[in-house]
Parts: C-alpha cells; sequence; structure tokens
C-alpha cells in the first residue's frame, strides 16, 4: 500500500539512521574494547566482502526499485518481476560465495574472519528492501530491522568484552544481518501473488541490471577500495582503524540525507513512466533544499565539533580521526546533491549511460588520488580523494541535468540555509574554545547548534521550514 511522501520519509529516515546510528552506539565501546589494529582488520576484511555482495547482488537493488516502481498498479506484473530479480539474485551470490571462499577462505591470515563474513554475503542475496522501496511502502522495513539490531546491539555489549572477540563482534554483525534479511520474506505471501515458471524470463533483465552494476562497481572503488588501498599502501591496520571509525560518523550524517533520494527515486520513476516532467521537477526542488537544509549544518557541525567529540567519543589511541573528519566532512553536501542529479534524477529517468561514465571518471580520479595522498598523508589523504572524486561526479552530472534543472537555480536554493549555517559555526566556535572534551559538552554544543541554526532560519523566514509546518497542520 502507498503511503504519503512524508510518511514514507520518516520510515526511511528511521530504517537509514537504524542501520548506521547502531553501530555507532557501540563504536566507543569497541573502539575501546578492541582497539585501533582490531577495528581496523574488520574494516579491511569487510571491504573485501563487500566486493563480492556487488558482484553477486549485481544491479538489482537500484533496478528493482525502478522497475516495480514504475509497475506499482499492476500486482501481477510486479509479482513476475520480483520472482525474476530474485532469481538472478541469488544464482549470482551463490557463485559470489564460491569464488570468496575458494580464495580468501582458505590459507589466509585472517581465514576466520572472512568465513565469518560468508554469512553476511549470503545476507544479500535475501535483500529485498528494494522491493518495497518501489511499493513505496517503507514500514515493513523498518519495524522487522528495529528489532533484529536491537537485537545485534545487546549482544555486542554482552560478548564483546577483550580484543580476542573480534570474531564474536563481526559474528553478531553478519548473524543480525542475515536475520532482519531473512524476515522480510515473511510478507511475501501477503504482497506477490504466485507466478508460474512459463512466466519468468530472466534473460530480458540482464543487459539492464549490468548496465547499472557497472556504475555500482565504480562506486565502490571510491567507497570501499579507499579502505583496501589504506591498508596496502600504509601496510598499518591502525590507519585503516581511524579511516573506518571517521566513516562511521560521516556516512551516519550522509544516510540522513540520503533517507529523501529513497523516497523521491520512486516518485520520479513513476512521473517519468507518465511524461509528467512537471512533477519530476518539482520532486527535484524539494530533494534539493532538503540536502541543504540539512547538508550544511551537518557539514559544519562535523568540522567543528569533531574537537569536542572525538576525544571522547573513540578514546586514547584514535586522535587522527579528528582530523581525518574535518577533511571528509564536505562529502555530506557534494554526496547529497549528486545523489539527487544522479540516483534520483538520472537513474530514474533511464539516463543510466550517463550516470555510468560519471561514476567511471570519479572512480578513476579517486584511484589516482589515492595512490598519491595516501602515500604522503596516509588516511587523511584517502579522505581528500574521497572529496576530489564525489565533486568530479557533481559537476559531471550538472553538464546533463542543466537542461532540466538550471544549475543556478540548485545554488540559489542554498543561500538562506548557508547564511544560517555561517552564524551557527561562528556561534559554535565561541563556545568551543571554553568547552572541554565530554559526552555533555558535545551534547550541549550540538543542541547550540540546533537552536542557533533553525533560529536564524525562522527569523529570515526560510520557507522550506514554513512549508513543512503548514503540511503537518494540514495532516492534522
Amino acid at each position: 500500500m502507498k503511503k504519503s511522501t512524508q510518511s514514507n520519509l520518516i520510515y526511511s529516515l528511521i530504517y537509514q539512521m537504524l542501520t548506521i546510528i547502531l553501530p555507532l552506539v557501540t563504536t566507543p565501546y569497541i573502539s575501546r574494547v578492541l582497539g585501533a589494529e582490531p577495528v581496523g582488520i574488520y574494516g579491511y576484511t569487510l571491504a573485501i566482502s563487500m566486493y563480492f555482495i556487488l558482484f553477486g547482488s549485481l544491479g538489482i537493488s537500484m533496478y528493482g526499485q525502478r522497475e516495480i516502481a514504475k509497475n506499482q498498479d499492476n500486482s501481477k506484473q510486479y509479482s513476475i518481476i520480483f520472482w525474476e530479480l530474485c532469481i538472478i539474485r541469488f544464482i549470482a551470490i551463490f557463485i559470489a560465495i564460491v569464488i570468496y571462499i575458494c580464495f580468501f577462505c582458505l590459507n589466509n591470515q585472517y581465514s576466520l574472519y572472512y568465513l565469518i563474513l560468508v554469512l553476511y554475503i549470503l545476507s544479500s542475496a535475501f535483500d529485498i528492501n528494494w522491493y518495497f522501496q518501489g511499493i513505496e511502502d517503507f514500514s515493513k522495513t523498518v519495524i522487522r530491522n528495529i528489532i533484529v539490531k536491537l537485537l545485534g546491539l545487546i549482544l555486542t555489549f554482552a560478548l564483546v568484552k577483550t580484543s580476542n572477540d573480534l570474531w564474536i563482534y563481526m559474528l553478531i554483525f553478519a548473524v543480525t544481518e542475515l536475520m532482519g534479511n531473512i524476515s522480510l520474506w515473511l510478507y511475501v505471501p501477503k504482497y506477490i501473488e504466485k507466478t508460474s515458471c512459463k512466466e519468468i524470463k530472466l534473460k530480458k533483465h540482464i543487459k539492464l541490471i549490468m548496465m547499472l552494476l557497472i556504475p555500482q562497481i565504480a562506486t565502490q572503488i571510491y567507497t570501499v577500495l579507499d579502505k583496501t588501498m589504506v591498508g596496502l599502501i600504509t601496510d598499518d591496520m591502525s590507519e585503516v582503524g581511524f579511516y573506518e571509525q571517521s566513516q562511521k560518523i560521516a556516512r551516519a550524517a550522509l544516510v540522513i540525507i540520503n533517507a529523501m533520494q529513497t523516497v523521491m527515486s520512486s516518485k520520479i520513476a513513476s512521473a517519468y513512466n507518465k511524461k509528467n516532467n512537471k512533477e519530476i521537477v518539482k520532486n527535484m526542488k524539494i530533494n534539493f533544499d532538503y540536502v541543504w537544509f540539512l547538508g550544511i549544518p551537518l557539514t559544519l557541525g562535523i568540522l567543528i565539533v569533531s574537537n569536542n567529540l572525538v576525544p571522547w567519543y573513540f578514546g586514547e589511541g584514535f586522535a587522527q580521526v579528528e582530523y581525518i573528519l574535518k577533511f571528509i566532512s564536505p562529502i555530506i553536501v557534494v554526496i547529497g546533491l549528486s545523489g539527487v542529479t544522479g540516483i534520483v534524477y538520472l537513474i530514474q529517468t533511464e539516463k543510466q549511460n550517463i550516470y555510468t561514465r560519471s561514476v567511471i571518471l570519479g572512480a578513476l580520479v579517486n584511484v589516482i588520488a589515492n595512490v598519491i595522498l595516501i602515500y604522503l598523508y596516509g588516511a587523511v589523504g584517502a579522505a581528500v580523494a574521497s572529496v576530489i572524486a564525489e565533486i568530479t561526479i557533481l559537476v559531471y552530472h550538472f553538464k546533463y541535468v542543466k537542461n532540466v534543472y538550471k544549475i543556478k537555480d540548485i545554488f540559489k536554493q542554498s543561500r538562506k540555509c548557508l547564511f544560517a549555517g555561517i552564524v551557527m559555526a561562528i556561534v559554535l566556535l565561541l563556545f568551543i574554545k571554553h568547552l572541554t572534551p565530554s559526552v555533555v559538552n558535545t551534547i550541549l554544543l550540538i543542541v547550540i547548534g540546533i537552536i542557533t541554526y533553525i533560529g536564524v532560519l525562522f527569523i529570515i523566514k526560510y520557507d522550506y521550514i514554513f512549508n513543512m509546518i503548514n503540511k503537518k497542520k494540514k495532516l492534522r
């Protein structure tokens, strides 16, 4: 059942925040109990397993959401699509697991950890979040996963006690992911109609899936390969640990930005199928406003508050995370904007060739920048390389989006948020000088930042806030 945009946005936020926030809750504990090197081993081995999940999952998550959204009014058709894509994914994941075991689980320094992560790769075979996103019903994915993720949180605190318990931590992570994805299949009989074998045609999807796989491979190069390259170039798992922890903070902020993309992707795919260009532009504007509204304070907030956050949050031995966060914080706004231009617009309007070229270009830039900057600056260099790559992708997107949405209009929408963000940053800088690193002081800084930012937007009468308030009043 299709739900309202606001309702789906709330569910999307809860779900995506859940996948990031709960690990963040355990991070201070894990950093202290395991230490930098085991955390680095976790990040390194997880990055390797992600390559196999990528190849095994193909481009089905992105493609599946789009195809289900286009046929969301035809239950028979989307039921056939559902089974076709699930079969393709099961076959691909099986092949990926066999290759993974042969190369990484036998006679390897980290064999035990790689073996545990087989469960994580297997979990991706059962991932059908894309189906519920396609029919614009986000509640199912959220409720089930909240229970499973909370279970993982409790088990982590109960069972991980020493630096030798890395394998337990990884097992909890892999098993909860598997349980969360399998639990969604309980809803399948209610939503998906029975389909005969004669109706199943796999071949028609392969070409389109592969077209979307290429950009996802390129994307993985600068979201996962950076950890691998940090480990290989520096030969120091502690550096990987620093980078892994900083990524958790940056990605948590980014998840908030990406929540709207998930909701709007289905809407734009549906509007494109109906040739409703006005609806496409309208939804893009909403998404750009959302990125500026949240992206600017999150970027500036992390840049400034990291001084107070890192020492108490990660504990001793993780001081370098503070510097990595400062350099990687701009990625929040940049990825937010490129998500609207790329995933929300180019992919949903079937311009995946342009999107593919953009991420391949970004991947090449990232690899070259990584080789140079990681060699010179370690994990900090990897952070800078990621930002450079994302800016490259965004600029490339602008070339093809400008005919639909003027670039100057995109940045024009940021003016009031940028002004409020600068005022917020000045206020935070005045306060942070007098506050020592602690939980209470970090929370105080966050509260001061929020009040200042929202207060300034109210004073200068920022339309986006008043539109949200009016919508809520209408719902009542």
